[in-house]
């Protein structure tokens, strides 16, 4: 893929089809010093291919020592961190992203080295007012609720479109891209970017890089294009989005809400081949993948042999003896309907006096990541449902509801699994959710670990409305808004027998076996190497500069362009056709003469503008 770079220049060389070596084109860019030591070949210095996975926290845990010193650890149960045992060996690994700590800007450049060389992570530093504006203002108050389906209505609504934060978006973006660009070895990596915080990255790497083999995966729902359409920035968004190569949706809803927003807001149509979904965006074929991550069970299942979880389980277990346990693990987040569950399990108790001091629904809540008025009406609520629940039907050694809002580590959250008879997700809208899968692997539990003649057995009550749902067949699914619903949802679970619930638990076993988060990683990485593979032989030229002009003009190995003497030539023949013709055929031919003028006209003025 040969490039060239600057607006007029490009358009002057599409409409001359003068193509210049890429690597000149790329040396004027890195400065004629550094091009001796940047060779543009496929593969890094090290002749692997290398992979920069790009997401907006870094999967690490950071913190201070009372000297002063930075101490900086692995987070194994962070997505993309687990996502690395899914890469190919042939893949050098380099992770991008910001830290969930505040770095002194004269630590900055000490803090990169060190995590270079200890994590091979390049850290994003941005600055806190604009850390501020861009993630709790516009990806959590704009961004987040549009992609969950929530309009802000009220004039009020911190959702409005503001466009000092979208600025601070941009800008966040800019910073990201600044630290790839200065981690890339050449314009041939391959750059994985993840979630909704990022998504202007790829059209300004393809800026600076035509040739990156960019990837995007939302985890994320995708809005409808009646929801999608109402947001100021749309196009800015879609254009964007389609300068990666490869997009990813874990369901197929929301991939077709995408192609329904580039259908009716770019008019751009899809392709299906051989099951395989595609775009064709200004001579490039963007690639639609639809397929729902995982988790790792090893990491889980490991977590049995650790002594802080036997000793945790052995407390639940004597907490909770003779009750049917039901689980419920959220963040406090107004679109996981914990209030729809409470409300639910009260309805429960009313309509069905025998389980009172038997059923328990133990709600785990991780604090929130956002803040709000109506965060503030939430916790609120739910602790007054809470207060309600209990005070109504708790007796002497039995408590119906026990509500822990705090974090729960790793080895407490799996003993918790390990009690629970079933486990309930009312969230009303969610990009996967992966508390199911969980909660699977934790039942199933490593071989022999409970008795030997015990069989594995989950039940599962999960909202349609969550990306795992049409995975998970053997499921009790639910509307989370029909509290009746739920409630009747709740009593079919904890009644269902235990043959039953073996059967239903040996069929979600299978499956999250199976497609775990390393299977998800090394299919996407494989599509994307795959999809980007003709690279190599189209030619680019990237047009415009900002985000609603910018595109980025792919053409075959084969183009040629169309000679002036031709045009000339087709020009004279129609011009001495009017010589034998009648008046009115004469005023024909003019007008298509005119019409061509005026469209060669305009070409040259666009030209002259670098439009």
């Amino acid at each position: 893929m040969k490039t060239m770079g600057g607006s007029y220049h490009n358009l002057a060389a599409l409409a001359t089809a003068e193509f210049s070596d890429a690597r000149q084109a790329q040396a004027s860019r890195f400065g004629q010093g550094q091009q001796s030591g940047s060779t543009l070949s496929l593969d890094s210095a090290s002749g692997r291919n290398r992979l920069l996975i790009v997401s907006n926290v870094l999967p690490i845990r950071a913190n201070r020592a009372p000297t002063g010193v930075w101490n900086f650890e692995w987070d194994e149960d962070a997505l993309v961190a687990q996502a690395k045992e899914g890469i190919p060996d042939d893949y050098e690994v380099i992770y991008v992203g910001s830290l969930s700590v505040d770095v002194d800007i004269m630590e900055q450049e000490e803090v990169s080295i060190q995590l270079k060389q200890q994590h091979n992570c390049a850290p994003v530093f941005i600055s806190p007012e604009v850390k501020e504006k861009y993630y709790k203002g516009f990806c959590k108050q704009q961004l987040w609720p549009l992609f969950h389906y929530v309009l802000p209505m009220a004039p009020s609504s911190a959702g409005r479109f503001n466009s000092e934060l979208w600025q601070a978006y941009v800008k966040a973006n800019k910073t990201f891209m600044e630290k790839v660009v200065e981690e890339c070895s050449s314009d041939t990596d391959y750059v994985w970017i993840h979630d909704y915080h990022l998504l202007v990255l790829p059209s300004l790497l393809r800026k600076r890089f035509n040739m990156i083999r960019c990837g995007l995966f939302l985890h994320s729902p995708f809005p409808s294009s009646e929801i999608f359409r109402t947001f100021p920035k749309r196009e800015e968004l879609l254009r964007s989005m389609l300068n990666a190569d490869l997009i990813g949706f874990h369901t197929f809803d929301y991939a077709r809400h995408f192609l329904s927003c580039a259908s009716r807001m770019l008019g751009l149509e899809h392709e299906t081949q051989r099951g395989t979904i595609s775009i064709e965006y200004y001579g490039r074929t963007v690639g639609i993948k639809i397929m729902p991550t995982g988790v790792n069970p090893q990491r889980l299942l490991e977590g049995f042999n650790w002594p802080e979880f036997k000793w945790r389980r052995g407390e639940l277990m004597s907490q909770f003896e003779g009750c049917q346990v039901l689980l419920g693990v959220d963040d406090l987040d107004v679109f996981k309907g914990i209030e729809l569950k409470l409300q639910a399990f009260e309805r429960l108790l009313e309509e069905h006096p025998e389980w009172r001091g038997k059923a328990v629904l133990v709600q785990i809540t991780n604090a929130p990541r956002s803040t709000g008025k109506e965060l503030a009406e939430l916790h609120e609520a739910v602790k007054t449902l809470v207060s309600a629940i209990n005070s109504r039907w708790s007796s002497p050694g039995y408590e119906p509801v026990c509500y822990l809002e705090r974090h729960v580590p790793l080895h407490e959250r799996i003993a918790f699994y390990t009690v629970a008879d079933v486990a309930v997700v009312t969230a009303t809208r969610d990009g996967m959710n992966l508390v199911p899968y969980e909660y699977v692997v934790c039942r199933q539990g490593p071989p022999g670990w409970a008795d030997p003649d015990h069989k594995p057995a989950s039940m599962l009550v999960v909202s349609e409305f969550v990306g795992c749902s049409p995975s998970l067949s053997g499921a009790i699914r639910v509307n989370p808004w029909s509290v009746d619903a739920v409630a009747d949802a709740m009593f079919s679970a904890i009644k269902t027998t235990s043959e039953h619930r073996k059967l239903r638990h040996d069929k979600h076993w299978k499956y999250v076996s199976e497609h775990t988060v390393a299977f998800w990683a090394n299919s996407y990485v494989q599509d994307l190497a795959r999809s980007t593979k003709s690279h190599v032989a189209m030619k680019c030229y990237g047009l415009g500069l900002g985000l609603d002009t910018f595109r980025l003009v792919a053409l075959d190995a084969n183009f040629k362009k169309l000679e002036s003497t031709n045009v000339m030539a087709a020009y004279r023949r129609y011009c001495g056709v009017c010589m034998h013709r009648s008046f009115s055929k004469i005023l024909k031919v003019w007008y298509s003469c005119m019409f061509v003028c005026m469209t060669c006209k305009l070409l040259h003025a666009m030209l002259a503008h670098g439009l």
